[in-house]
């Protein structure tokens, strides 16, 4: 039995542009980009030479550019996910990388396998494309899990800063110093925005909209009303931090609830594949005698809309909103 080696050099490549990817994005942007630096990406650019004005500028740009292309056909699929991770790549940049690592994927097609040409170029394509999607959404899931971690912790250091007699901003400038990124630099951009006369309610307010993130609408508003009505805006976060912590605890707990269900879903959807691969492994011959059937193909589109039913109505089963 002689086994065909092109399904692992197919992965070898699409880990590899992966890799590519993650390395161009370092080199281009910095070790701080990768939200593991202790240094914040925002006091970086500014040890790097540049002004306040200059960093706040190139930083809002950053995070607001994907906002603004979602009619980009087909990138409106990736702009959320991109603008949720803070895609420092501009989308014309993406759109070309993707292109770039599918030529790169068919070179690596084109060598490693024999493949006919639409099937390589129809690998490369999605290769390139994927790669690009799988690294995004990694990069956004990361950041916001990130954010919801440190929100708390935020809060409550901004109402120690109110309670020993700092205004609000001086507050918002202490967590930008004090925390990691990705909070840091969010917290940097809203200190520097009110330096230059911007309502801290509207900076707060844009921030939670383009995080979508429920708990950071809840500090918005707090902070607003405080600005309209007055009041003891220390205690007013204190509750609202306490509150966060504990959605916070209830998110986890639902998740590990809900994780066999999902892994579950995630094992019956894939097991039949596994079975598929290892049965053309064992004998690459085994559905020579029913290719040409002309219930082939349908029974195998069938087949793969079947298991992705199942992986959706796991998922809205499993996808709890509290």
């Amino acid at each position: 039995m002689q086994l065909s080696a092109e399904p692992l050099i197919y992965g070898l490549i699409f880990f590899g542009v992966l890799a590519l990817v993650e390395g161009l994005y370092l080199l281009t942007f910095g070790k701080s980009i990768s939200l593991n630096s202790k240094v914040t990406r925002r006091l970086e650019m500014m040890e790097k030479g540049g002004n306040r004005e200059q960093v706040l500028d190139q930083l809002r740009k950053e995070l607001g550019q994907h906002a603004k292309s979602q009619s980009i056909p087909l990138y409106s699929l990736l702009s959320e996910r991109a603008q949720k991770a803070a895609i420092a790549f501009s989308p014309k940049q993406l759109i070309l990388i993707m292109a770039a690592l599918a030529a790169i994927a068919f070179t690596g097609l084109s060598i490693g396998t024999s493949a006919p040409l639409p099937v390589r170029i129809l690998g490369s394509v999605i290769i390139g494309v994927g790669a690009v999607f799988f690294w995004v959404n990694k990069k956004a899931a990361k950041r916001m899990a990130m954010i919801e971690e440190q929100l708390p912790d935020a809060v409550e250091l901004m109402v120690r800063s109110l309670r020993v007699g700092h205004p609000f901003t001086s507050a918002v400038q202490i967590v930008a110093n004090e925390v990691e990124d990705p909070l840091a630099t969010e917290f940097g951009i809203i200190s520097d925005e009110c330096a230059y006369g911007r309502d801290v309610g509207e900076s707060l307010k844009e921030m939670a909209e383009r995080l979508d993130m429920q708990d950071m609408r809840f500090l918005a508003v707090a902070v607003t009303i405080q600005q309209q009505s007055g009041g003891n805006l220390a205690e007013v976060l204190a509750g609202l931090a306490k509150v966060i912590r504990a959605r916070f605890r209830l998110f986890r707990r639902v998740k590990a609830i809900t994780a066999e269900a999902q892994w579950s879903g995630k094992f019956l959807s894939g097991f039949p594949l596994f079975c598929l691969i290892g049965i053309l492994v064992k004998d690459p011959n085994y559905y020579d005698g029913v290719l040409d059937h002309p219930w082939f193909i349908p029974a195998c589109f069938a087949v793969g809309a079947m298991l992705t039913a199942n992986l959706i109505v796991m998922r809205v089963l499993t996808n709890i909103k509290v």
